[in-house]
């Protein structure tokens, strides 16, 4: 009895911190979400008004906008930095010349904050300054103009997506496979099995938790993608890349909207939570029930 006093007592500080700075915020937002409220506004009183924001989100063709670009933002960025995170992850666990400089400067990026890699491509996709307009005019003819074109502001965020956060996929990846026993492999081998066949049948399936958990954590950060998409392109041109993140940005801050902004929140969160409980089970539930 003593022993579990003195462990609660010892984790209060932590439970603390988690109470003040992760369930009340939630709380307020969640809160918020029900009434509508503009601080800058003739009157600036809360109003509760039901489920009026929800409602409301339903009809809102922006909102419905920006749910459409940020799914197709997911699933391209997302698959990308799988299937090129897992053939670094191969290349890297072989020996080359070179191998420690190329694995620095392939994780250079993650170390980078948002607000920075969206300067940075903002500076090479600038048409008069930048390098990649300049080097597709000269090789290709191609006129890229991302204030222009919605499909090349699209592409080119997904790219630098993929830019900035394949080497974390890549070294999650890493840990996966160095992890692996030879064993199964050398029976597969001895077996006549091929590389597509160890692959799809041996790799993949042991490697399957850490590729779900990749997934969650990205599927998570590109759901919530802000500050370098709005340095970028600023959700343009139009709203071709104005996903869930820049369009709750410009709800809450230009417009001061923070009840909507705040049920627009809440929804993304469902919507995260649903997700990643739909890959859980459909990747990983039947594998626990052997």
């Amino acid at each position: 009895m003593r022993s579990n006093r003195l462990g609660w007592w010892l984790l209060s500080p932590t439970l603390l911190v988690l109470f003040l700075f992760g369930a009340v915020p939630f709380f307020y937002v969640l809160w918020l979400a029900f009434h509508q409220w503009n601080p800058f506004a003739t009157n600036p009183d809360i109003i509760y008004n039901g489920a009026e924001n929800f409602r409301r989100l339903v009809f809102d063709t922006a909102f419905l906008n920006s749910l459409g670009v940020t799914v197709a933002f997911v699933v391209f960025a997302v698959l990308t930095e799988l299937v090129i995170g897992y053939m670094l992850a191969r290349a890297f666990m072989r020996d080359f010349p070179g191998k420690a400089i190329f694995r620095t400067i392939h994780t250079l990026p993650l170390i980078m904050a948002p607000i920075i890699v969206g300067s940075i491509w903002k500076l090479m996709t600038t048409p008069s300054i930048g390098i990649i307009p300049h080097l597709l005019d000269e090789w290709f003819g191609y006129d890229l103009n991302i204030g222009q074109s919605a499909l090349a502001a699209f592409t080119i965020t997904v790219i630098m997506d993929v830019w900035h956060w394949t080497p974390l996929v890549t070294l999650t990846l890493i840990a996966a496979l160095v992890s692996l026993p030879a064993d199964p492999f050398e029976q597969a081998q001895i077996d006549g099995a091929n590389k597509r066949q160890i692959f799809w049948h041996i790799t993949l399936p042991m490697i399957a938790p850490a590729v779900v958990a990749t997934v969650f954590i990205r599927l998570m950060d590109a759901l919530r993608t802000v500050d370098e998409v709005l340095m970028l392109t600023g959700g343009g041109p139009g709203s071709a890349t104005r996903y869930l993140g820049v369009h709750i940005f410009k709800e809450v801050f230009p417009k001061t909207n923070y009840g909507y902004g705040s049920a627009i929140s809440v929804i993304v969160l469902y919507l995260t939570i649903v997700v990643c409980w739909l890959l859980y089970v459909g990747m990983l539930a039947p594998r626990n029930k052997k």
